[in-house]
């Protein structure tokens, strides 16, 4: 965390990004000092206050157990090197043996170890350079190859390997510096110390690891409620994530419950069975073949995945590295004399095993020499991350595992905690004379009020004020506040039996009944009748386009909305979408037919608020407007922009696309609940945006345009960005929006920018043992919207906050982490949290407040409609050539096509 901010000048934060010629030294990899970097002097905002003061206090406990460690306590970093090359997981094994064979050397010390390159010491080894041999049996790929030598000699004696350790001391550092940093009396300029940090977590890390399995930062174990299918040959895990924070009380432990997905550990067969549809009858089929088209997608479900063989006693794993082109019957290969062998021939003589499935090709465990195992003698290995995508169904019932209510994930938590795979179940803690505390974090948060909310009736101005526990508002008896009028408008069906088409005229006629009670004008006469296409229609990119086109010229090149009904979700959604919004230049809104079965007022609701919203109206507005709120920074004459920004990525099995970036500003002042939208394709996994300046600058003439003057000031929330990422976000995009305000002259509006993270593991829970009468009753509850939590467990100097402003319907509320790297408006921390949690009300979609500030909600949406441009339902001929393009290069990211004059200012994306 924060490591860039190493490289901070400590003058305090100059006006703009001048450079600055003070030089720093930096420590490279060996902890040695290194070359000076000239930085630019940004320093990370300070908290302007301390916290904010508004709102009836609420007693609180969140996942964070504080962690007293020896300031004067010395730790020794030593730099390991194995070779020949181990996995992490063999590593540990190394490592294990090492400390029990070696304790003299090691002067009897246990030290922790990261499974890489880093082991920490609480006391100074023997000396500083050691150079130890050790022999696991582990048997090398070589063993799988038919040798002189009796197989059962090899079975009952499986080799040993040999791997050379050599050990040499880095660096010797205490915690003067962490606790420097961490008192309020620090210095400012004391950077966090990196090297001491990640040597604590990896202590903390040392005794789970051991027994659980590590993925990223969380660890998984079936001793924590066993393993649960979800189909296709996947299952969810149950377990814990672990992380140490700097916050206002000190060094911190964020421990949470997660669950992930993992490859089912059963027989490659059985898993290929429940993976793949065209393989269910594979066992009645013995004697099938693969097309290739089949070929590649078994090899694309088994690539890179370990397995072990049941037809030897050895414990060797094997990563999958492709498929045969032949089928295991015509597969011949050389022994060690060069004379040629069938495979089937050869598991016959040697293991007296008939092989079954002939016509089925052998995995290939290596790219340089040959190595075939025949599929149903091969085992998927335990514990193995499932990085594919997840259907629907998989991943609701993965959601469903991690979905408790806070009391039962509170329980969950303290379990962990005192558990025997827990942070605290080692010796490493003792060791290194840290001591975590197994207590939750008691601390209080305050609740803002809601802001009282300006709605339409009949032309006139309603006002209502949400009252209720989750802050939900109904439109029973009042319109939205800005309905627009839909005179030409069509409908559009693909698929769905003849029963369900039938219903296509009843609920034409209760939308535009709906409309009507919500205040939007949706016209009972559609300009051309109902088009019924079949589902197939959807598959075929140039078919959909001309059936699409065609409907527009019958409309006279004039459709102020198209609404399409689809049998069920398709790929082809992306078709239409790409081609309503970039080629024909109509925003369209799509439904099942399932929903149409009902027909609930709350459906026809929700999709009258999204047609008006996407079209150009408005759901809600603020009655009092943030002039009069926020009176001190803001006036009515001197508007203000809103901008959200957010990069959405590929997954994570894609080595190609394009990651995409979306931002958003706000057009009117003071309601500020309309946002315009720019999407730019970029380099693959590129977290910077690329383009920010361009599409700030296009924003910024928008805005010019509409009310013809630019805003006073600049409010830019940031989504999705690591803490890593903080310092270099912040000095990149910073300067892209100044560049991009630079086009005017003489314009340098004050600008504020703030990340928002909703990927977080901090969690607030009510206190149940609290007396206070503003508790929330319900104890078992989430906490109420409008929780605001800026002391304790946030950062000990920085400008940051944990705000709830929604209601968790299910499982336990994430609260949204608001942290502001930049702040030339000089908000303070009531008129900052007050400001997100009114935006969080004006939402366009739905009648109750949001769990993320508007422009950055805005932001996600858009990035994913851009991502939804680049997938094309035909792209399978595209992904197959895609696997020949080196990881090391991604290619240059192709551009997203352009959006239509008539849909490019509108809120299409929503």
């Amino acid at each position: 965390m924060y490591q860039e901010l190493l490289f901070l000048d400590c003058t305090g934060a100059p006006e703009g990004l001048q450079q600055q010629t003070s030089t720093i030294p930096f420590r490279g990899k060996d902890g040695g000092r290194v070359t000076s970097v000239k930085p630019q002097s940004l320093v990370v905002a300070r908290r302007p206050d301390s916290g904010g003061v508004e709102g009836p206090v609420i007693s609180l406990l969140a996942n964070h157990f504080l962690v007293k460690f020896d300031p004067f306590h010395r730790i020794f970093h030593y730099d390991v090197e194995i070779s020949p090359y181990a996995s992490k997981e063999v590593a540990r094994m190394i490592k294990q043996k090492l400390v029990n064979d070696n304790s003299i050397v090691l002067s009897g010390a246990l030290p922790a170890y990261d499974g890489r390159k880093n082991l920490y010491s609480p006391i100074e080894f023997q000396s500083d350079r050691l150079e130890l041999f050790i022999s696991l049996p582990i048997p090398s790929s070589k063993s799988l190859l038919p040798s002189e030598k009796s197989n059962d000699v090899q079975e009952k004696n499986p080799q040993s390997k040999l791997f050379r350790v050599n050990i040499k001391l880095v660096s010797k550092f205490d915690g003067k510096e962490l606790s420097s940093y961490l008192s309020k009396e620090g210095d400012d300029c004391i950077p966090l110390p990196q090297d001491y940090l990640h040597a604590l977590d990896v202590v903390l890390r040392e005794s789970p690891t051991e027994k659980c399995i590590p993925v990223g930062r969380s660890l998984y174990s079936s001793s924590m409620g066993g393993t649960k299918e979800v189909g296709g040959g996947v299952v969810g895990l149950r377990g814990f994530f672990q992380s140490l924070r700097p916050t206002q009380q000190g060094l911190a432990l964020n421990v949470d419950f997660s669950v992930t997905a993992f490859h089912e550990s059963i027989g490659v067969i059985p898993y290929l069975q429940k993976r793949l549809e065209f393989l269910r009858d594979l066992s009645q089929r013995k004697t099938r073949g693969l097309t290739g088209e089949e070929r590649n997608e078994v090899e694309k479900a088994l690539k890179n995945i370990r397995v072990f063989v049941c037809h030897r006693e050895t414990v060797q794993r094997y990563r999958v590295c492709s498929l045969t082109e032949e089928a295991t019957e015509n597969l011949w290969f050389p022994d060690r004399d060069g004379k040629k062998l069938r495979l089937v021939n050869y598991f016959k003589e040697h293991y007296n095993y008939d092989i079954q499935f002939r016509n089925l090709p052998c995995l290939q465990i290596s790219r340089r020499k040959l190595c075939y195992l025949p599929m149903e003698l091969c085992v998927i290995c335990e514990g193995q991350k499932f990085l594919g995508k997840l259907s629907d169904d998989q991943t609701a019932k993965i959601l469903k595992m991690g979905c408790q209510r806070p009391r039962e994930r509170k329980a969950i938590i303290d379990t962990v905690m005192a558990g025997p795979v827990g942070p605290t179940s080692g010796v490493q803690g003792r060791e290194f004379k840290l001591n975590v505390s197994r207590e939750m974090t008691r601390l209080t948060g305050r609740i803002l009020q809601p802001p009282k909310l300006k709605l339409g009736n009949g032309g006139y101005i309603r006002d209502l004020i949400p009252s209720r526990i989750d802050r939900q508002w109904n439109l029973l008896d009042s319109h939205v506040f800005e309905g627009t009028r839909i005179e030409r408008w069509g409908l559009i069906s693909f698929g769905g039996s003849a029963d369900q088409k039938s219903s296509i005229p009843k609920f034409m006629n209760r939308l535009s009944q709906r409309c009507e009670q919500l205040g939007i004008f949706l016209n009972k006469n559609v300009v051309l009748s109902p088009q019924f296409e079949p589902i197939q229609v959807l598959n075929n990119v140039s078919t959909l386009e001309s059936k699409l086109k065609k409907i527009y010229r019958a409309a006279s090149n004039n459709l102020q909305l198209l609404i399409c009904v689809m049998e069920r979700k398709h790929k082809g959604y992306a078709d239409f979408k790409r081609i309503a919004e970039t080629s024909i230049g109509v925003v369209t809104q799509c439904c099942l037919y399932q929903n149409l079965g009902k027909l609930s007022s709350q459906f026809l609701a929700n999709l009258a608020l999204k047609i008006n919203a996407k079209v150009g109206g408005s759901t809600v507005a603020l009655y009092n407007t943030l002039p009069s709120q926020i009176p001190r920074l803001f006036q009515v004459d001197e508007p203000v922009i809103f901008m959200g920004a957010d990069v959405t990525h590929p997954h994570p099995l894609d080595d190609f696309s394009p990651s995409v970036a979306a931002v958003v500003g706000s057009l009117n002042w003071p309601a500020a609940n309309k946002y315009v939208s720019r999407m730019r394709s970029q380099t693959h996994r590129q977290e910077i945006i690329q383009d920010l300046s361009a599409m700030v600058g296009e924003i910024l003439d928008d805005f010019n345009q509409e009310l013809s003057k630019l805003p006073k000031r600049i409010v830019f929330f940031r989504d999705g960005v690591s803490e890593t990422q903080f310092f270099k976000v912040l000095q990149e995009e910073l300067q892209a929006i100044r560049t991009a305000c630079s086009k005017y002259p003489g314009y340098k509006p004050p600008i504020t920018f703030a990340v928002v993270q909703k990927r977080h593991h901090t969690r607030l829970f009510p206190n149940e043992n609290d007396q206070n009468p503003n508790r929330n009753q319900l104890s078992d509850e989430n906490i109420p919207p409008g929780t605001v939590v800026d002391t304790v467990i946030t950062h000990p100097r920085e400008f940051d906050f944990f705000l709830c402003s929604h209601w968790g319907v299910k499982g336990t509320s994430r609260p949204t982490h608001y942290h502001v790297l930049w702040d030339e408006n000089h908000f303070s921390s009531d008129e900052l949290q007050k400001l997100v949690y009114n935006l969080c009300f004006t939402f366009v979609r739905c009648t109750k407040p949001v769990s993320l500030v508007p422009p950055a909600y805005y932001a996600h949406l858009a990035a994913y409609r851009g991502r939804l441009y680049l997938e094309r339902s035909d792209s399978s001929a595209l992904t197959r050539n895609a696997s020949t393009i080196s990881r090391a290069a991604p290619p240059k990211a192709a551009p997203l096509p352009k959006l239509r004059e008539n849909v490019k200012n509108l809120m299409f994306y929503c």
